[in-house]
């Protein structure tokens, strides 16, 4: 009996592995209003692509977001991912014109379910950067120029955040009359760390300025132009993509259980999570690579 269970389950691991693998040769990021390409091995690029319309979000673009990033996490050719936008800018933020034939209620239209229509609507938009934050492969976002409502709301659910001098950052939903409804309220003061900053920015719409949104430690580095930008993101994303995968998605795992959690939660978390990653074979091959002194991107790590 106990041999017969062995190879059932044996073969049901087969199968899964199987499966896994078509799927992930199967991926495909085909989408109107985002552009994927692969610089690197491992490596995915992301760009929004409604250049003519200031990059400015609807609908369709919320949903190739969620649908992009929800690929990119359970796809074993991507470690990391750099998010920016084509054309003169990151992104004006909404879509006015689309929002303005979608939002209003017709007078025939009974209240509540208009309600629950614009429930929907509004989880179809969170979703956009929902997905940013719960997908394990680091994300690097590389804003140029404005970086307008919710650009705000997706590059807080990112990893890191780069940008050049002539970016700025505006939370302007206040002066279309609502309050910013995709993350920026829930997520900015965690990465900010200034509750009286993150209180102005929002009730008032202003600018952050590029020297201001590094010196508030909303962005780690900026740099003097687009093109500069982008090639040290994707050296960094180089520099992740090469370390063993388990290593960095459970790190991504437990910051962001951490970010939820109190102190003792997350090394509880962490206590059971390394429990069984302390036996991958990623951990044998760098530490024995550290032995031999070699350079940790010289290691070969299996896909995940």
């Amino acid at each position: 009996m106990l041999r017969l269970t062995s190879r059932i389950l044996s073969k049901g691991v087969v199968n899964i592995q199987r499966v896994a693998a078509m799927s992930s040769s199967s991926q495909t990021y085909d989408f109107e209003h985002l552009s994927v390409s692969f610089p690197n091995t491992f490596v995915m690029h992301v760009e929004f692509n409604r250049a003519d319309k200031l990059n400015s979000m609807n609908v369709k673009m919320w949903a190739e977001m969620s649908d992009c990033f929800k690929k990119a996490g359970e796809d074993e050719d991507v470690r990391a991912i750099v998010l920016s936008g084509k054309g003169r800018m990151f992104t004006c933020g909404l879509d006015l014109m689309e929002a303005a034939q979608q939002l209003p209620r017709k007078d025939d239209v009974d209240v509540a379910r208009h309600a629950f229509y614009l429930h929907k609507f509004i989880g179809i938009a969170q979703d956009s950067c929902t997905s940013i934050d719960k997908c394990l492969k680091p994300v690097i976002s590389a804003v140029h120029g404005p970086c307008i409502g919710g650009g705000v709301d997706v590059i807080a659910a990112t990893d890191i955040r780069f940008c050049t001098e002539d970016a700025f950052y505006s939370v302007k939903e206040v002066d279309v009359g609502l309050a910013a409804d995709l993350g920026s309220l829930q997520r900015l003061s965690r990465i900010i760390g200034s509750d009286s900053l993150v209180r102005d920015l929002c009730y008032t719409g202003r600018r952050l300025q590029a020297d201001e949104a590094k010196s508030c430690g909303l962005v780690s580095k900026v740099f003097a132009d687009k093109d500069a930008m982008l090639e040290s993101s994707l050296e960094l994303a180089n520099e992740i993509a090469s370390k063993s995968p388990v290593a960095v998605q459970s790190i991504k795992l437990n910051l962001n259980y951490s970010r939820d959690h109190s102190v003792d939660e997350g090394l509880q978390f962490m206590r059971s999570w390394n429990a069984s990653m302390l036996q991958s074979e990623d951990l044998m091959k760098s530490a024995q690579a550290l032995l031999m002194k070699k350079k940790p991107k010289d290691v070969k790590f299996s896909k995940l």
